[in-house]
C-alpha cells in the first residue's frame, strides 16, 4: 500500500460496463485504501459524477446510454475539474485527440496491468492535490504570474484562456500546462523527455502518443490558418516555440 500518497477518504468514481473488470478492480482499489463507487452504464455514471465529493473519475470510453467522453464533456462545460483517466481500446491518434478534447487527464489502453492503473491513480491524485495547493498564493505573487506574454500570444493562467489577434482560445487544463511550459521557454528546443517531466509524473507516463495528441491539439487551437506558426516540431527531439523554427 501507498499510504503517503494519498489522504484520508479518497473517492474515486470507476463507470465500466465490463463486470468482470469492475469488481477486481473495485477490490484492488478498495484494498489500497480507497473509497470505490461502481456505475456500469453512462446515465447512472453522469448522476454520480455530478452528485460530486470524487477525488477522481476512471470512465470507460465505450459505454452504454452515454459514453465517457460525453460525461467527461459535460463536466468540464461546467467547469468541473476532477481528474479523469479513460480506460480505453481506442489508441489511434485521433481517438486521443478527441478524448484529451473533451478535458482527459490521462489514458490507459485495455488491456493493461493492475500496477499501471494504480501509478497512475496515484499519479493523479498527487497531481490533482499540488494544483490545489499552489492556486492558492500570496495575492501580489498570484497577479504578478497570471499572464504571460510571448510575441501576439497572451496567456491567462488563472482561467486557462488564451488571447491572439483578437481571439480567445479556450485551453483544457492540460493545453495551458503545456503552453505555459512552451511560453516560459520560447525559442528553447524542450525535449519528449522535458515535456513529460513537467506535464506528468514519471511512474505514471502515458505513451507517445498522447503527447503528440495533445501538440496537435494545441497547435490547431493557438495557430489558425493566417496565423504564424508557434510552435515546431525538432524531429527526433522535440520541440521549440516562438516565430523560428531555427
Amino acid at each position: 500500500m501507498f499510504a503517503d500518497d494519498r489522504p484520508p477518504e479518497t473517492n474515486i468514481l470507476l463507470v465500466d460496463d465490463e463486470a468482470e473488470l469492475t469488481e477486481p478492480l473495485q477490490r484492488v482499489l478498495t484494498r489500497e485504501g480507497y473509497r470505490v463507487d461502481v456505475a456500469h452504464e453512462g446515465w447512472e455514471g453522469t448522476q454520480l459524477a455530478n452528485r460530486g465529493g470524487y477525488d477522481l473519475l476512471i470512465l470507460d470510453w465505450m459505454l452504454p446510454h452515454r459514453s465517457g467522453v460525453e460525461i467527461c464533456r459535460e463536466l468540464r462545460s461546467r467547469g468541473d475539474l476532477t481528474p479523469v483517466l479513460f480506460l480505453t481500446a481506442k489508441d489511434t491518434l485521433d481517438d486521443r485527440v478527441m478524448g484529451l478534447d473533451a478535458g482527459a487527464d490521462d489514458y490507459l489502453i485495455k488491456p493493461f496491468e493492475l500496477r499501471e492503473l494504480l501509478a497512475r491513480v496515484r499519479a493523479l491524485l498527487r497531481r490533482s492535490r499540488a494544483e490545489a495547493e499552489v492556486k492558492s498564493p500570496q495575492p501580489e505573487t498570484k497577479l504578478a504570474a497570471s499572464r504571460l506574454r510571448v510575441e501576439d500570444l497572451e496567456l491567462d493562467l488563472d482561467n486557462q484562456l488564451a488571447y491572439r489577434q483578437g481571439r480567445t482560445i479556450e485551453l483544457s487544463e492540460k493545453e495551458s500546462q503545456l503552453l505555459e511550459y512552451f511560453m516560459r521557454h520560447p525559442g528553447q528546443l524542450l525535449t519528449h523527455e522535458q515535456i513529460y517531466q513537467q506535464l506528468w509524473v514519471s511512474d505514471a507516463r502515458p505513451s507517445s502518443n498522447v503527447l503528440a495528441a495533445l501538440i496537435r491539439l494545441l497547435r490547431r487551437k493557438v495557430c489558425v490558418p493566417g496565423e504564424t506558426d508557434l510552435i515546431h516540431t525538432v524531429y527526433g527531439k522535440g520541440y521549440r516555440f516562438g516565430t523560428s523554427a531555427d
